[in-house]
C-alpha cells in the first residue's frame, strides 16, 4: 500500500489514442482460427461458422467496483477478464475472444496502464483467448474499465437460466464466500493504514480469501469436466452477486421452487475462521457475498451419479415446483424463506 514516488511516469498525452492503444496492445497474440481480423482496423472480423455466439459484457468502475488503495493494476486487468469469461462459462460456452475499453484520468501514467494490461494479456494466455479490440477515451472520474467477451458453442450445447425442472438438483462448483471476506480484511487493513502509514500489515493468514477478492478465476475447468462426464446442466448461472440472488435467478426464470441446504454449502476453513473474526454469520456471507465466480447448476437426478464422487461439485438443493417457493433448510431443520441481499447498482 505504499507508493513508490520515484517510478518513471510516460504522459499519455505523448503517445496519443492511437499510439497507445499500438503500445498497450502489441504482444497480444491470436490463437482462435475464427478471429479473421483482430486490432487495427474499424471492427474485428469472426468467423464462427456453424456454432452459435455468446456476447456479454462488464462495466469495472474505480470506486463502484474496486478500490486501487489495495487492488494492484495488474491484477484490476486480470479480474476485468475473468468477470466476462465467467459469464460466458455459464453459458455451457467456450470463450474465444475479448475487448477491451478504457476511460483513464491523467493521474495515470502509461507506465500504470501497462501495468493494467499486462493483468489482461497474462489473462488471455492462461484462457487462451484472443484481444480483438477496444477502445480508449479520457475520464475525469478515475477509471473506468469495459470488457466485452464473445464465445462460442455448438448447436443444442448452450445452457440457460430457463430449463430446470422440478425433482431436479441444484450444484454448486468449489466453495463460497471467500471473495467477499476477502474483501472485509482488505477494507479492515485501508483503515489501519489511513491511521498508521506505517503499518505493515500481516496477511498470511488470509492468503486464499484474498486471492478470491483480488485474482479470481472464471471456471473454465467445468465446461470440459462437465462434457467429458457426459452432463448437460437444464440450466445453468455463474455467482457474481450471491448465491440467494443466483438462485433466486433460475428459479424466476425456470418458474420452479427450490430448496437449498444450509449444512450442503461449501465453505473454506479460512472463511469459517474469518468470519468468527468478524463476527459474521458465514451462511449469510456465502448467500449474499458475491463475487465467487463458481458456476450453479442444474441437473437431472439421473446425472447424479456421473459427479457424486467429484471433489468439483456439491449438490446443494434440489428444484420443486414454483408454488412451493424458494427457501434455505436450516442446520435446525427449518425453512425459511430465500431473499436476494447481495450486490445492487444503484442504491441510494
Amino acid at each position: 500500500m505504499i507508493e513508490d514516488k520515484n517510478q518513471q511516469r510516460t504522459q499519455l498525452s505523448d503517445l496519443g489514442e492511437f499510439g497507445l492503444i499500438d503500445h498497450l496492445t502489441k504482444h497480444f497474440k491470436i490463437n482462435h482460427k475464427s478471429t479473421v481480423k483482430s486490432i487495427g482496423d474499424d471492427a474485428a472480423v469472426l468467423d464462427f461458422k456453424d456454432k452459435k455466439i455468446v456476447v456479454t459484457t462488464d462495466l469495472l468502475v474505480e470506486g463502484v467496483h474496486f478500490d486501487l488503495s489495495y487492488m494492484p493494476l495488474k491484477h484490476l486487468g486480470y479480474k476485468s477478464v475473468i468477470v466476462n469469461l465467467s459469464d460466458v462459462f455459464a453459458m455451457n460456452a467456450k470463450a474465444t475472444q475479448i475487448t477491451v475499453s478504457i476511460a483513464v484520468s491523467n493521474r495515470f501514467p502509461l507506465e500504470a496502464l501497462e501495468d493494467l494490461y499486462a493483468g489482461i494479456e497474462t489473462a488471455a494466455k492462461i484462457y487462451n483467448i484472443d484481444v480483438v479490440g477496444g477502445d480508449t477515451t479520457s475520464s475525469t472520474t478515475g477509471l473506468l474499465i469495459s470488457v466485452t467477451a464473445i464465445g462460442e458453442v455448438e448447436n443444442n450445447n448452450e445452457v440457460y437460466r430457463e430449463g430446470a425442472k422440478p425433482s431436479d438438483l441444484l450444484v454448486v462448483t468449489g466453495d463460497l464466500g471467500a471473495a467477499y471476506m476477502g474483501l472485509q480484511v482488505l477494507e479492515r487493513e485501508k483503515e489501519v493504514y489511513k491511521v498508521n502509514p506505517n503499518s505493515q500489515p500481516d496477511l498470511e493468514a488470509y492468503s486464499y480469501i484474498i486471492e478470491r477478492q483480488l485474482k479470481p478465476e472464471a471456471r473454465k475447468d467445468i465446461i470440459k469436466l462437465l462434457k467429458d462426464l457426459e452432463v448437460k446442466p437444464s440450466s445453468m448461472i455463474d455467482i457474481s452477486d450471491g448465491l440467494s440472488s443466483e438462485i433466486m435467478h433460475l428459479c424466476k426464470h425456470s418458474k420452479v421452487g427450490c430448496d437449498l441446504y444450509e449444512e450442503k454449502i461449501p465453505l473454506d476453513p479460512q472463511v469459517i475462521s474469518t468470519c468468527e473474526e468478524f463476527n459474521i454469520d458465514s451462511t449469510t456471507v456465502a448467500l449474499n457475498g458475491g463475487e465467487d465466480y463458481e458456476l450453479l447448476f442444474t441437473i437431472s437426478q439421473d446425472d447424479y451419479s456421473k459427479i457424486k464422487a467429484n471433489p468439483n461439485f456439491t449438490v446443494i438443493g434440489y428444484m420443486k415446483e414454483a408454488q412451493a417457493g424458494m427457501h434455505l433448510v436450516t442446520r435446525a431443520d427449518t425453512k425459511i424463506p430465500i431473499k436476494a441481499q447481495g450486490w445492487k447498482n444503484f442504491n441510494a
